[in-house]
């Protein structure tokens, strides 16, 4: 098996697992308890706290542990908007958004009478900061936009994004979930962003939001002080101090593992290009060094995923989250793709586990799969 889906989730790394191991057995307290059973189990949860602050540049008790991004995207989306309201009820988000964020918004709009200004991006997938300041209103309250796409890999310029919303007042929200560890995590100017574990190499179940001090923010969930009475529930310790691990490690050669990724990247792209019909998507040097996103014109993704999976390679056709569907990508047709080439979209994505050896029998398996299948469908 080929895997090159890392963008869906990642293997847990050793060091997450060493890490892991003494809370899944002996060190079993709740974090909560006074005894010290519990007292050992909440100080792993500060340790881990402590690093991953140092890690983002954060302070400890501007991080929220959560579940899963999905969770910290909602808390952040959900929880913000709610407790701003009183100052103004109009929202901004960009369209192509990971579904966590988009149905929140969507939600905020359809249920709770906020609006919702949805932003336009252009043929590589990429927010005009003019349209981000021509749609922010004396209302405004919060804008949502993400890092690095998780279909494309497609890095925005947040920075610029930032300092937009700082002029004007406005919270800026970023799902940081796809960009950390492969691009610089950098919170000047954000005040929220969302994590997760397994996409760095930690557990599932693993989740983290940043939330800039002094910021209010209102629970989505109820039921106990938890998180300094921001997110309920008794912490996920093991998950916890593996996603701490995990974040070390992902950072440690981030620079050299990137500039390898990328060369895995171009070799599989020239591979596929020169063996078949195929348009590369959003694909320049501002995106992930990881991702590949391809179209495969006269086809359809589901008919490519499932012969390659028949030929032992792992991809998909965008989020993994949409639970084993395959629908045409939103992120693609808001790129202005026709609707049969963002249905024919297949996203290729790798990680430290990848070799050169992989990406060349990938590259022959893709080209004569897509020949095979084109053939078979004239």
């Amino acid at each position: 098996m080929i895997y090159l889906d890392y963008n869906a989730t990642t293997p847990l790394c050793e060091a997450a697992r060493e890490a892991m191991e003494p809370f899944l057995a002996r060190h079993f307290g709740n974090p909560s308890s006074v005894h010290a059973a519990g007292r050992e189990a909440r100080a792993a949860i500060d340790d881990a706290r402590d690093r991953l602050a140092d890690l983002l540049g954060a302070k400890p008790h501007e991080l929220i542990f959560t579940s899963s991004g999905t969770e910290s995207n909602n808390l952040a989306v959900l929880g913000l908007a709610r407790a701003h309201a009183s100052r103004g009820r109009h929202l901004i988000c960009a369209s192509t958004e990971h579904h966590a964020v988009l149905n929140a918004f969507e939600h905020l709009q359809k249920r709770e009478n906020f609006e919702v200004t949805f932003l336009p991006v252009d043929r590589e997938g990429r927010v005009d900061p003019g349209e981000l300041q021509r749609a922010i209103r004396s209302d405004t309250t919060l804008a949502s936009i993400m890092t690095a796409n998780n279909e494309t890999g497609v890095l925005q310029p947040l920075d610029e994004f930032a300092r937009l919303c700082e002029a004007r007042g406005v919270l800026l929200h970023s799902d940081m979930v796809q960009s950390f560890g492969k691009s610089e995590t950098n919170l000047d100017g954000v005040a929220a962003a969302s994590f997760a574990a397994h996409k760095f190499y930690g557990p599932k179940g693993a989740g983290l939001l940043y939330l800039r001090a002094g910021i209010p923010l209102e629970p989505i969930q109820f039921g106990g002080a938890h998180e300094n009475q921001r997110r309920p529930g008794t912490e996920n310790v093991a998950a916890i101090a593996g996603m701490a691990a995990a974040a070390e490690f992902v950072l440690r050669d981030r620079v050299a593992e990137q500039k390898r990724e990328t060369g895995l990247r171009d070799q599989l792209w020239e591979k596929i290009s020169t063996s078949c019909d195929a348009i590369r998507n959003g694909g320049d040097s501002r995106c992930l060094a990881n991702a590949l996103n391809v179209s495969f014109p006269g086809l359809s993704s589901e008919t490519i995923l499932m012969a390659l999976d028949l030929e032992g390679i792992c991809a998909s056709s965008g989020s993994a989250c949409m639970v084993g569907s395959v629908v045409a990508s939103h992120v693609l047709l808001a790129m202005g793709l026709p609707a049969e080439l963002a249905g024919a979209a297949v996203r290729f994505s790798f990680g430290r586990e990848t070799t050169n050896d992989e990406i060349n029998r990938a590259g022959e398996i893709i080209g004569r799969v897509i020949n095979r299948v084109a053939y078979a469908a004239v």
